[in-house]
């Protein structure tokens, strides 16, 4: 995972059942974060911003890897969109121009 950044576009993991993605996408923070090598950042667009909340069991890990040193992101355009703002639990709001640049120096791993 070392200089990769994680572009996390929903709050699942995969297609299909909501409860299952949900559960896949938390296995799959859980398992990243025991990792030695951790991603430079984590780059949450769209309904992805939604594992940043309060709500989402996501969030945990999300926060223990920004507390670890990786950059948790939310697009900006997403959190006004789902208004979620002030339910941001993990990450600091960011621009898709910062993505850009991240995405110009790191190799690109999406989640969707």
């Amino acid at each position: 995972m070392k200089n990769k950044v994680i572009l996390l576009s929903s709050n699942k993991l995969g297609n299909g059942d909501q409860e299952l993605g949900e559960n896949l996408l938390e296995t799959f923070f859980t398992l990243l974060k025991q990792r030695e090598e951790l991603p430079v950042a984590i780059f949450c667009v769209n309904s992805g911003v939604l594992a940043l909340t309060i709500d989402s069991l996501v969030s945990l890990h999300l926060k223990e890897l920004e507390d670890k040193g990786v950059a948790v992101l939310a697009c900006k355009t997403c959190v006004d969109f789902y208004q979620v703002e002030e339910k941001l639990a993990a990450g600091k709001i960011s621009s898709m121009g910062h993505f850009i640049e991240l995405a110009a120096k790191y190799e690109v791993m999406t989640i969707n």
